[in-house]
């Protein structure tokens, strides 16, 4: 019998992040450990952490996993790796080993489902250059599957959420509407083909991103997933001190993103994320609600959120249109730090 691994989790990919405000209110307190060679910790909130080897290496630490966002194992398998080796790709590493982190119901799903994981995420972590070389497993009632990631990065090519500067243009690199998508699916609205350009997007690695931030050497970027644009970006803005300015008509949107919206199709996980960002953000009188609810919408394995100097950011653009990224755009602006972190404009 044929398995759709949807119908075994009431939500997936990213949108399964315990939310922003209740996540934030637990970390603070945790005891920071003091060790000169950490470089990155949980601060900044950053993508991952960074330890120091020596003055040459630095290791990029980071674990992701997830329920299911699709109903084929393979394709399940091959997104939650993409997703997890995309905060490594976030900091400018490159990732280089990895476990596996599996939860499945040992009683309910037959050896080829879960085989069928495990090679999608074996096949596209080996296509990235990047070994799996073991695992642990858990008997859960709910499919979870991800990596844990080792990567390794210059200590003086670390690039953080702390790094943008007044001045900087901000690009987002892949469009956005995983989530209204992922929840229009389950609700038999969405179109075949929102469907498999969200998916292919979910798929799509995000390391040329980092090659050309470290070409360029970008200090500033991070990933956006469970946050929406809006949360990663106000992350992004505390870390750094400044405001930022997100101008909603540049952001590039997957098929009918807007139209879904507007029949209902919103997460629970985007009203979250909204309560979240709300204290810290000025909404322009013009924006559109389905513009708000898309700036904050959860991403699973969403694009690069790149912090750049004006001079250089049509240039990245234009390499990442050349690389596949067609829908790369620059939607906003960096600005010394004013009332509000966050500015969301239409």
């Amino acid at each position: 019998m044929k398995i759709d691994l949807l119908e075994m989790a009431d939500g997936g990919g990213c949108s399964s992040k315990i939310p922003a405000l209740q996540l934030e209110e637990f970390l603070k307190h945790l005891p920071l450990p003091e060790d000169p060679d950490i470089l990155v910790n949980i601060c900044n909130h950053d993508d991952a952490g960074v330890y120091r080897i020596n003055d040459e290496l630095a290791l990029v630490f980071t674990n992701d996993f997830f329920p299911p966002v699709c109903s084929d194992p393979y394709e399940f398998g091959q997104i939650a790796v993409v997703n997890a080796l995309s905060d490594v790709y976030a900091m400018g590493g490159r990732p280089v080993v990895a476990l596996n982190i599996m939860m499945f119901p040992s009683s309910r799903l037959s050896p080829d489902v879960y085989a069928g994981i495990l090679r999608g995420g074996y096949e596209t972590a080996a296509g990235a250059g990047v070994s799996i070389i073991g695992g642990h497993t858990i008997d859960d009632p709910v499919p979870k599957y991800g990596l844990a990631v080792i990567g390794f990065v210059h200590p003086s090519g670390i690039i953080t959420n702390a790094g943008a500067m007044p001045g900087d243009s901000i690009i987002l690199t892949k469009p956005l509407g995983t989530g209204i998508i992922l929840a229009a699916n389950r609700l038999g609205l969405a179109s075949q083909a929102d469907i498999s350009e969200a998916l292919a997007s979910m798929k799509q690695l995000n390391k040329p991103g980092a090659d050309i931030m470290k070409k360029y050497g970008v200090k500033g970027a991070t990933d956006i997933t469970g946050f929406g644009l809006a949360g990663h970006t106000l992350k992004m803005a505390r870390a750094s001190e400044v405001s930022i300015t997100l101008n909603m008509k540049q952001v590039r949107l997957i098929g009918n993103t807007l139209a879904l919206v507007e029949d209902g199709c919103i997460p629970g996980a985007a009203f979250r994320n909204l309560d979240y960002i709300e204290k810290d953000t000025r909404f322009s009188a013009g924006l559109a609600y389905n513009l708000k609810m898309a700036a904050c919408d959860a991403q699973t394995s969403g694009g690069l959120l790149i912090s750049a100097a004006p001079e250089i950011a049509g240039q990245v653009v234009d390499e990442l249109s050349e690389t596949g990224f067609h829908k790369a755009a620059i939607i906003g602006k960096v600005t010394e730090r004013s009332e509000k972190l966050l500015y969301l404009n239409e």
